[in-house]
């Protein structure tokens, strides 16, 4: 029998801090010199209390030291604390005066706490501040949460391969320990401190504080909402912004979408594992081969100068690939090869231990393994062949992880599109809506959910669609999956 007393404890204290935090943009919204944009604080101040009162409620009853977490606990926290948490937070959104239906708030709020990054809202120009600043601290959240996620908790649980990344000693797999409460404590600390950074450069450049403030939450968690309709291209063309501020999104998304666990053993003096480190080596390879494909094919076809070309080819490279979404033009203009190139490269994602989402280049790099691997014994029968990752041999339990990932990965993606096509959306837009929920990008492609459109004017239907394959996508799917197993609830 599962002991759930561990599960509700953690899910009530997350929603009570999760309540806590909307006093934040409750204050932005007091702030304000409009009073007509000043109403939504009420909405705040409602979903606080709930908030707070739920938490208190669930934490106070189940109260008590936890010695051990078992596997089953952890996925059962991680999956059900993701959707409390969503829920939780769409309250604002529902509550506010922005007119949005429960099914929009949900949608809005699994964006943001997942990092997606797509929206249902428009006119983010005249929003009320704390509406803005809710959808970056939930981005921001959701970053740092993953983070912790992937390294304390998914490699325990052998979700997709990410057993690779175990920082518990051999013997630990049938259980969760908390030894890793130093490590979340430093990495936790490290994000707030590139967030700082980001948003001290942004400010610099020109940027407001309050915009500086949204984009640096959002550009290290590469979740991609912005204060503009015009995303991030709306400062390429304000005159107070000084310099090429897009190239310092650039460098801050590329730091969200590196292993965090690395920074740690850089700053201890470890250094060249940063760059040692193999799929970092090929996530930089990866990330520079496609950026000089796009620059080469816009400079010849558009006649951008190779700087101009080099700026929007490697800003919108970065920022699909890495799950950000954030756009500096509409790519959708740059005809065919734009938007077949774009619908790829959205499913390949950062590191293992980064805020970025996607399928993870390691996973890449032991399938490219496995294929070497296999191509070798065709030739040689009797050969006998070890594939390596970061100087390790690879396991069969390893291959079988990360070979079912991609088989479940690609099968939710179609069954979402094939769903989707069901509400009447065109094919382009059905594609792109699921492969960008799946993958945790934000803008699809098309004249609808494209880098100039929203998800708006979906169907219900589809919304919660996409709600649930943006879980899936962020929550490495078996962690979602495997609730559904009736051997999961067995003794």
């Amino acid at each position: 029998m599962i002991n759930f007393r561990p599960v509700f404890l953690s899910i009530g204290v997350l929603t009570a801090a999760l309540g806590v935090t909307m006093l934040v943009p409750l204050v932005a919204d007091l702030a304000q010199d409009d009073p007509l944009r000043r109403e939504d604080w009420r909405a705040f101040a409602a979903a606080a209390i709930v908030s707070i009162l739920v938490g208190v409620s669930a934490a106070s009853a189940s109260w008590g030291r936890i010695e051990r977490m078992t596997v089953r606990q952890g996925f059962l926290i991680t999956s059900l604390s993701w959707i409390v948490m969503v829920f939780f937070a769409s309250l604002p959104f529902y509550f506010g005066n922005y007119d949005l239906s429960f099914t929009d708030a949900f949608f809005e709020a699994m964006s943001g706490l997942t990092t997606t990054g797509s929206t249902v809202i428009s006119g983010l120009d005249n929003a009320p501040a704390g509406l803005l600043l809710w959808r970056s601290i939930l981005q921001w959240i959701g970053g740092i949460g993953i983070v912790l996620m992937a390294i304390a908790i998914l490699p325990m649980l052998s979700v997709g391969g990410m057993q690779l990344f175990r920082i518990e000693s051999a013997g630990t797999s049938d259980k969760i320990l908390p030894g890793a409460l130093q490590i979340a404590t430093a990495i936790t600390g490290l994000y707030a401190f590139f967030t700082a950074l980001c948003f001290l450069i942004y400010w610099i450049m020109g940027m407001n504080a309050f915009d500086a403030a949204n984009h640096a939450m959002t550009t290290i968690a590469t979740g991609g909402f912005s204060t503009k309709d015009l995303s991030f291209g709306h400062f390429l063309t304000d005159p107070d912004v000084q310099g090429p501020i897009d190239l310092v999104a650039v460098t801050f998304m590329i730091i969200g979408s590196l292993p965090f666990a690395l920074y740690l053993l850089a700053l201890r003096g470890s250094w060249q594992s940063l760059f040692s480190d193999s799929q970092v080596r090929f996530f930089f390879f990866m990330a520079g081969l496609f950026m000089t494909i796009v620059m080469l094919k816009i400079f010849s076809d558009y006649q951008y100068s190779l700087f101009t070309a080099f700026r929007l080819s490697s800003f919108n490279v970065v920022s699909i690939m890495t799950g950000t979404g954030y756009a500096s033009t509409d790519y959708w203009l740059w005809g065919p090869f734009a938007h077949g190139f774009f619908f790829c490269i959205m499913f390949i994602g950062g590191c293992a231990g980064s805020t970025s989402c996607g399928m993870k280049v390691f996973r890449l790099q032991v399938a490219f393994a496995a294929l070497s691997v296999y191509g070798r014994r065709l030739v040689f029968p009797h050969g006998v062949f070890v594939a390596h990752y970061n100087g390790r041999p690879l396991t069969d339990e390893v291959f079988i992880s990360v070979l079912s990932f991609f088989f479940v990965y690609f099968a939710v993606f179609a069954t979402v599109a094939v769903i989707l096509s069901m509400f009447q959306l065109d094919p382009v837009t059905a594609l792109s809506a699921a492969g960008t929920a799946i993958a945790n990008v934000g803008p699809g492609l098309g004249d609808v959910i494209g880098p100039s459109g929203n998800f708006q004017s979906l169907p219900d239907g589809a919304k919660w669609t996409l709600s649930v394959a943006m879980l899936l996508g962020r929550l490495e799917f078996f962690t979602v999956l495997v609730l559904f197993a009736p051997s999961f609830w067995r003794q």
